[in-house]
């Protein structure tokens, strides 16, 4: 089964019936209670959480299934007739509101923190709207102090873990364990950290030495990124809300997306593309703030995407950034990485540009890479392989 030919008849089996070797990744959306979490998952998730106005009530963390944008795919479709397009995709966890002793399991908040060390990553949500109907769980409108209060929450949750953490290697040091030793040095900065109200991942470290917290999966180490929910006027420019959210995250090389909730829920209600679009237009608006959030959840996961491209689908496949060859083979089937051969390549701007295979050949632009080849960011993809 090693010619391209017998790949292609048998795509659509190993497209349906896949055994990726890679492992789903999870990226979290976590804040205070009453903040338009749950509504900004609803409007990205094949899975609806429920919505209400009482702090508290949801008991669960909902899981959801989030197709990742990419115009790209429809572009390819314009130089290969296809059956179908399948986008790739993100696990998106919508975490319940936290509040202040979540820590202690204010509002059963130890089962939630135990939900976001699950997580690879984090989408904070902080309401930056004035809603009478409403009322904020602290009895005002603040997104700085929330921020800080979840921060707070998460960094007291690590420093219990590192805490006894220090305790195993303490009693290992006491013994001669040299390593021991060195690793309660590298804890006590860590343990200093968060006693000085700082993020795990503001720690300057050696690479070596991350090796003491790993086993950890400490909350503050996650990468993060910030979602302002704006009410509708808003949604373009901000509002005094956002501006004190920027300037409080002012040098710390994060993310911030504003994002009107409430648009982006009547958004999601469309059902076609074109109601979608003049919908955005009217709103001021260029593309869905939830597109934009799907795609920035993706890349701080630290993914890319490669595709197939075929008469029965084209497909968008995720993988790692820096992922060799027989390995992304592996996203797309188990068996193609246990055989692979050679990885057939064209770059996404010279086949959209030159407008075919044989155009690829013709111009030089159609690469054969081994099995250290690094797939790139938008590489088309033919996987030759013998089993």
């Amino acid at each position: 089964m090693s010619d391209r030919l017998n790949y292609q008849r048998n795509y659509g089996k190993f497209a349906s019936n896949f055994k990726s070797s890679l492992m789903a990744l999870q990226c979290g959306i976590i804040g205070i209670t009453n903040v338009g979490k749950t509504t900004i998952f609803n409007c990205i998730s094949n899975t609806k959480g429920e919505t209400n106005a009482y702090a508290f009530s949801a008991t669960k963390s909902n899981i959801g299934v989030v197709h990742v944008p990419d115009p790209r795919l429809y572009e390819l479709e314009k130089h290969q007739v296809t059956d179908r397009i399948v986008p790739t995709t993100v696990e998106i966890v919508d975490i319940p509101g936290l509040a202040k002793g979540s820590n202690k399991g204010e509002g059963v908040g130890n089962k939630f923190l135990g939900d976001i060390r699950n997580t690879d990553a984090l989408i904070h949500v902080l309401r930056c709207f004035d809603d009478d109907s409403l009322p904020h769980i602290d009895g005002s409108v603040d997104p700085v102090r929330d921020l800080e209060t979840i921060d707070l929450e998460l960094q007291v949750k690590d420093l219990e873990s590192v805490e006894k953490k220090i305790e195993r290697f303490e009693r290992a040091s006491r013994s001669g364990d040299k390593d021991a030793k060195h690793g309660v040095e590298v804890l006590n900065r860590y343990r200093d950290h968060f006693e000085g109200f700082n993020n795990a991942r503001t720690l300057s470290v050696k690479d070596d030495e991350r090796k003491y917290i790993d086993d950890l999966f400490l909350l503050t180490m996650k990468p993060v990124m910030y979602v302002c929910n704006v009410d509708e006027k808003s949604a373009i420019s901000g509002n005094k809300h956002v501006e004190r959210v920027e300037e409080f995250l002012k040098g710390r090389d994060a993310e911030i997306l504003v994002i009107a909730g409430a648009i982006e829920a009547e958004i999601a209600e469309l059902e076609s593309k074109e109601d979608r679009m003049a919908f955005i237009k009217d709103a001021g608006l260029t593309e869905a703030g939830v597109d934009k959030l799907v795609r920035a959840a993706y890349k701080m996961l630290n993914l890319q995407t490669f595709f197939t491209v075929g008469p029965m689908e084209i497909r968008a496949w995720t993988i790692k950034t820096g992922m060799i060859a027989p390995k992304a083979a592996g996203v797309i089937h188990s068996d193609l990485e246990r055989g692979f051969i050679r990885a057939e390549v064209m770059k996404y701007n010279d086949f959209v540009t030159l407008g075919s295979e044989h155009a690829c050949k013709e111009a030089g632009k159609f690469y054969i890479e081994g099995k250290n080849y690094v797939v790139e960011d938008g590489d088309i993809l033919h996987i030759r392989f013998n089993v």
